[in-house]
């Protein structure tokens, strides 16, 4: 049995003009970069689909297109994200799992559930939405992650939420929004968010060595003390987890200098 589990590092997204003779070969066909990047890279954040919906033949070419072990993560609807009231999110929630999704198969990654930074932790209200997130979808696991970005979220209570739905929370290294680093699903789901364009590899070195510390020791079955909880005392099973790490935001330019990078150092 593996005493660690999968340390997968990516970036957000595959297509962005400055990345164009950069992180992709000069003249190579934009119809051919999704294939280039998830031969470089092991995970990729889909941002389209927090905005619009897609066909399930889309979802079937990109799994066309990708190497065995590569998985996409994908960001969930807005329309069921941003409501209100959460526990109303039912109908939104479900045409964004039945879009097809499904069709991508061992490609499906976790699935990223985003709010905005106006919306405050109502205990009652998000373990509503949480009870809404299934655990399958066409016969298929589902793995769920949700990011949350306003400082009210920040108590042992939201942490124990999580824990009891078995839903990861975005380990979230961003300059204004909350950190918040508790262990609480299967998985770990990390966004690094404060990179430069003007670094090479849009984290530093040092920088690069703590967060490949960090990934392993998830991997293993630790827990960063390091960074902040939400539930400082709070203790987790120690065993193997699958862990993802998205360069994404800042420093966007170097971002896949940045996955690869970080990928040769957990590796």
């Amino acid at each position: 049995m593996s005493t660690s589990g999968t340390i997968r590092c990516g970036i957000g997204g595959w297509t962005f003009d400055p990345w164009e003779g950069t992180f992709y070969p000069e003249k190579l066909p934009k119809k051919r970069q999704l294939e280039y990047a998830s031969g470089q890279l092991q995970v990729i954040e889909v941002n389209g689909t927090y905005y619009g919906s897609q066909k399930p033949e889309t979802f079937a070419k990109w799994a066309s297109e990708v190497p065995d072990g590569f998985v996409f993560s994908l960001k969930a609807s807005r329309f069921a994200t941003n409501k209100k009231v959460l526990a109303e999110a039912g109908e939104s929630i479900g045409r964004f799992l039945s879009q097809g999704l499904t069709e991508l198969g061992p490609h499906l990654g976790p699935i990223l559930w985003q709010f905005m930074p106006t919306k405050k932790f109502d205990a009652d209200d998000f373990g509503a939405f949480l009870a809404l997130l299934p655990e399958k979808q066409d016969g298929l696991t589902l793995r769920h992650a949700v990011e949350v970005r306003h400082e009210s979220f920040r108590v042992p209570e939201f942490a124990s939420l999580l824990a009891r739905h078995k839903v990861a929370v975005v380990c979230a290294d961003h300059a204004d929004y909350p950190m918040i680093a508790d262990v609480t699903g299967g998985f770990v789901y990390a966004r690094l968010q404060t990179g430069s364009d003007d670094v090479d590899t849009c984290y530093d070195d040092a920088r690069l060595d703590l967060w490949a510390g960090r990934l392993k020791n998830w991997a293993a079955g630790g827990d960063s003390a390091d960074l902040a909880h939400a539930d400082p005392e709070r203790t987790t099973e120690k065993k193997p987890r699958d862990v993802y790490a998205f360069f994404i935001t800042e420093g966007k330019v170097n971002a896949p200098n940045g996955a690869r990078t970080l990928q040769k150092l957990v590796d």
